[in-house]
């Protein structure tokens, strides 16, 4: 069991059969009437975010969260399957739990699968990935304008902007999370 007064950001816990997770916490102690923690959660299942309140005592039950490294293989259809690196078991995945950032991955890469008393509710990428730029407008020498971009189709399929330097063939470092252009590849 876990207490109000003891959420932290990050923490999960179960609340009316949804497991859910602590995004921002305040403890609040006004001049008049009884402390209160302030909070904004997410349901981890659904992404949904509501703030809310509760009373320090407040108990609820805590919720562990699995995550477990896993080999993104392929695809096939709606269902996209994850090698398991202990048991090398593929388990599938349907589309609607991967989420916008994984237009980044591409076989072989290595995810975590998130997943709460055996049912995946997420993948999470890596933070940054190396890809190639399979088309894109020429670069030009000199072009350095800065803040001047001009849209790049990855290895991926995924469309992001970069630089005008950057040509097709190119190898850059991309942000899953945001979506935007890191810097060229070393090497």
């Amino acid at each position: 069991m876990i207490s109000a007064s003891d959420f932290r950001n990050g923490v999960t816990f179960e609340m009316d059969g949804q497991v859910m997770q602590v995004v921002e916490f305040q403890h609040v102690k006004p001049g008049k009437g009884a402390a209160f923690v302030r909070t904004k959660i997410r349901n981890v299942i659904s992404g949904a975010v509501v703030e809310t309140s509760f009373n320090p005592t407040a108990k609820f039950e805590n919720a562990f969260v699995e995550k477990k490294d896993m080999e993104y293989s392929y695809n096939d259809g709606d269902l996209y399957y994850f090698m398991d690196g202990e048991s090398y078991e593929l388990v599938p995945i349907n589309a609607n739990v991967l989420g916008d950032s994984f237009r980044f991955v591409k076989d072989g890469m290595s995810c975590k699968v998130m997943s709460y008393k055996g049912k995946v509710f997420g993948v999470e990428p890596p933070t940054f990935v190396e890809l190639e730029i399979t088309q894109t407008d020429p670069g030009f020498k000199g072009d350095t304008a800065t803040n001047v971009t001009k849209p790049a189709i990855l290895e991926t399929g995924a469309e992001i902007k970069v630089p005008l330097f950057i040509s097709t063939g190119d190898r850059i470092r991309v942000d899953t999370r945001t979506g935007e252009y890191l810097e060229r590849a070393k090497g």
